[in-house]
């Protein structure tokens, strides 16, 4: 079987503050960096993605693989419009000069939005079942946030979800996407396919699937694929994105319509009884860190997830609230990462290892009120930013950070980068001298990756709302264009097109703590 491989991923905030240039899919931000044709097989061997395990199956069955490019960029606000055409244009050349093919395999996200397309995989979607025609099968392996588009759904043959969050199952996902495409180039056989949006989004935090409800919902899917059905998703949906597609939906593939449309029912009730069940707890800044203080003492860290300062969600790794309250406690044996600040870097490196200097740490000129921290600082460590991350999320990655250095301030060590990614990996901290295992507090900017390689050493693991780009909560976002109906969080306020203002209550952008 003659197949083409590409990918082209971001998940799109709509209210962050940087877009994602044509530079950001260069560097990846945690992403393997923009590769193409014949070095994408080695670029992605071994790596956590869906493109891998593409290309595991593929050898496993011995396709005629085409590689075409592969793409991926860190969350942040809108794709830029000279990006995603350069990018789109590569992959959809690449696919039509492949010649005749027999399928087409894509590693999408499933929450892209560009600047000139509110629906980025659909317009990918689009234009690549244009070149190949009406026959050929298209499989899509996407990410559990998607915000998935029916223009998505009726463009491709199959397509399959992540199952966990954090997602550690991104090759695996890939390899069943791709498993099911040859199926599909064997028989000829076209699934019937049946779609359902449902009502209520949920704060980023507490859709992981190491806690309930996620945890069941996701486990259940194993339940409603019986009885013809080939494969069925939920997508919780990516809540920071103001656009008609965003939120929650779950996706049935089966060999009748009446078993793909019963699995689609199954998954969206569930989903539905589940609305309370997502009620959990975040703490402000300084209780935050006055009870990781006071659980502290025993076998490994509090860790402190900083949620709205999440670049896996739009965050710019580069707030202070948190690096505030830890220096304003005197918290000991604390650490927090990664803060993106290239000038602290500079001139840490000018300073030298071993000595004390005045520096004003992070902050982001998008962020006026989020103010640098002024303070002298002893500059414990120096590096070059190369880490070979090998927790279960990034699985293996080759991180590059740029210029970094590890700071302290009293008790509290700060690892500062050149270059942002989100910290969910224990190597983003041994990489600056920092070693994880035996720190009584740690402050990591991510929302729930970080539970898959932190998990096992933690004490316990807290939510915290520091003030930042990404609010906790979906009701404090300003939007103005979902579907009306949506509610805006678990039992929360409902979206209505002709009163959006009303449509949300004023939790404040800080988050509150419940």
């Amino acid at each position: 079987m003659k197949v083409a491989l590409a990918g082209f991923l971001h998940e799109t905030n709509t209210f962050a503050p940087d877009p994602a240039d044509m530079t950001a899919f260069l560097e990846g931000g945690g992403y393997v960096p923009l590769v193409r044709g014949a070095d994408m097989a080695g670029a992605v061997h071994g790596v956590n993605l869906g493109i891998s395990g593409a290309f595991s199956t593929a050898a496993a069955l011995g396709w005629d693989v085409v590689p075409v490019l592969w793409a991926g960029a860190i969350p942040s606000a809108h794709v830029t419009q000279d990006a995603f055409e350069q990018i789109l244009a590569e992959i959809v050349q690449g696919i039509g000069a492949a010649g005749p093919l027999d399928g087409v395999f894509l590693d999408l996200h499933g929450a892209m939005v560009a600047e000139h397309h509110d629906d980025g995989e659909g317009e990918i979607l689009r234009r690549v079942r244009a070149v190949v025609g009406p026959d050929v099968p298209i499989a899509v392996a996407l990410d559990l946030h998607g915000n998935i588009s029916q223009a998505s759904v009726d463009a491709v043959d199959v397509l399959v979800g992540f199952r966990t969050y954090p997602h550690v199952d991104m090759a695996a996902t890939g390899a069943t996407a791709a498993g099911l495409l040859d199926r599909l180039m064997r028989t000829g056989v076209r699934p019937a396919k049946a779609f359902r949006h449902m009502s209520y989004l949920v704060p980023i935090p507490f859709q992981t699937t190491d806690m309930h409800p996620a945890r069941g919902l996701y486990a259940g899917l194993d339940a409603v694929e019986v009885d013809g059905v080939l494969t069925a998703s939920l997508f919780m949906g990516f809540p920071a994105a103001d656009i008609p597609d965003c939120g929650p939906c779950a996706i049935a593939f089966a060999t009748t319509q009446q078993a793909a449309d019963h699995a689609a029912d199954a998954i969206a009730a569930a989903y539905e009884a589940a609305e309370a069940d997502f009620d959990n707890v975040t703490f402000l800044p300084d209780a935050a860190v006055a009870y990781a203080q006071a659980a502290a003492g025993g076998d490994g860290p509090v860790v402190i997830a900083d949620t709205q300062d999440n670049p896996g969600a739009g965050g710019v790794s580069a707030t202070t609230g948190l690096l505030r309250a830890l220096i304003d406690a005197n918290a000991q044996n604390a650490a927090i990462g990664l803060i993106v600040d290239p000038e602290t870097v500079r001139l840490a490196h000018a300073s030298g290892k071993g000595t004390t200097a005045r520096f004003c740490i992070g902050g982001h000129p998008a962020l006026p009120d989020i103010a640098a921290v002024e303070t002298d600082a002893l500059v414990e460590c120096l590096s070059d930013g190369k880490v070979h991350a090998t927790g279960p999320y990034y699985g293996g990655t080759h991180l590059n950070l740029g210029p970094s250095a590890c700071l302290r301030i009293g008790g509290v060590r700060v690892v500062v980068t050149s270059r942002i990614a989100q910290m969910a990996d224990r190597e983003m901290f041994r990489f600056a001298g920092v070693t994880p295992e035996d720190q009584a507090i740690l402050v990591v900017k991510s929302s729930t990756h970080f539970r898959a390689d932190f998990a096992p050493i933690a004490r316990e693991i807290i939510v915290a709302c520091a003030p930042g780009p990404m609010p906790f909560n979906p009701a404090d976002l300003p939007f103005t264009r979902l579907r009306d109906g949506l509610r805006l969080c678990p039992n929360g306020p409902v979206f209505k097109t002709a009163s959006a203002e009303t449509a949300r209550p004023d939790h404040g952008r800080t988050g509150a703590a419940i």
